[in-house]
């Protein structure tokens, strides 16, 4: 019996609506309103996905951002240039410090 009440009040209780985490009645890509008998597909941890479709598709979306964002941290590092064609050039750099 306390199993049943347990497991009605996961699936009943309301989203805690902490910023960045999703309500489970919709999912997250396409807004599409998840029914309690239909298969919700996770990514993440706590994002819901309507189909398997969604959730593939904001892994792809994921990817390319974080590819962008490892780019961009590489161009702005310490320590490299660009060279004429745009390529990335790596450039030793010699300190000394002064006793």
């Amino acid at each position: 019996m306390a199993a049943s009440v347990a497991c009605s009040f996961f699936f009943d209780a309301e989203p805690a609506g902490e910023p960045g985490r999703h309500a489970p009645d919709a999912c997250a890509l396409c807004a599409k309103p998840l029914a309690r008998d239909s298969d919700i597909f996770m990514y993440r941890g706590d994002t819901p996905f309507c189909s398997e479709d969604c959730r593939h598709e904001q892994m792809r979306l994921d990817a390319v951002c974080e590819r962008r964002a490892a780019r961009r941290l590489q161009r702005y590092s310490p320590g490299t240039t660009e060279s004429h064609h745009g390529q990335r050039e790596a450039r030793k750099v010699s300190m000394s410090i002064a006793s």
